[in-house]
């Protein structure tokens, strides 16, 4: 959705919005980048991490078929999506133009301290009122970033749950512009 909204500023740009590799066990209409079935943070670091390789190998693809360079792209995500653009923003060998992420948080902060390669710029929105991640770890990873020297933009979206409301997807549309000029 974000997309529709997002291509009228956005000429000659290529929204690519792949789904989680798994099927979701909690929603089976859905997909997920990682099962949260299990309360164990050892086993669904494993498993972003399984993760991350697969969506990098998925952008080295677009990369390559795009003619494209780190600096000309953007990741986003939504929940997990935020999770693992988080990730990859800050591991890759080379800064990508910016992350923007919404209602998401850091999987492990340690594991991210220890592999973070690069400090691509950040976005983060989270709804005040989200009952899937609590509006804390929007917190925590503002700290986080600024601990590590990663220019970081936060909002916290009143009234707001596990959604992107269409202030925050403004709001995400007015940081890419500024982003790409």
């Amino acid at each position: 959705m974000l997309s529709l909204n997002w291509k009228r500023h956005l000429p000659n740009t290529i929204f690519i919005c792949p789904n989680g590799h798994e099927k979701c066990s909690i929603n089976p209409s859905g997909f997920q980048w990682f099962d949260l079935t299990k309360d164990d943070p050892k086993y669904i670091l494993e498993q972003s991490i399984n993760a991350e390789k697969i969506l990098i190998k998925f952008i080295s693809e677009i990369k390559t078929k795009f003619d494209l360079e780190n600096k000309k792209i953007i990741l986003s995500g939504f929940s997990q999506g935020c999770m693992m653009s988080i990730n990859l923003g800050l591991t890759s060998e080379e800064e990508y133009n910016c992350i923007i992420g919404f209602s998401g948080k850091i999987i492990n902060q340690e594991s991210l301290a220890n592999r973070k390669k690069v400090s691509t710029n950040t976005l983060l929105i989270h709804g005040d009122s989200d009952q899937v991640v609590s509006p804390h770890f929007m917190l925590e990873a503002k700290d986080f970033f600024i601990r590590n020297n990663i220019e970081i933009e936060t909002h916290l979206i009143k009234d707001c749950d596990h959604h992107i409301p269409i202030e925050a997807s403004s709001l995400a549309l007015n940081y890419i512009l500024k982003k790409i000029k």
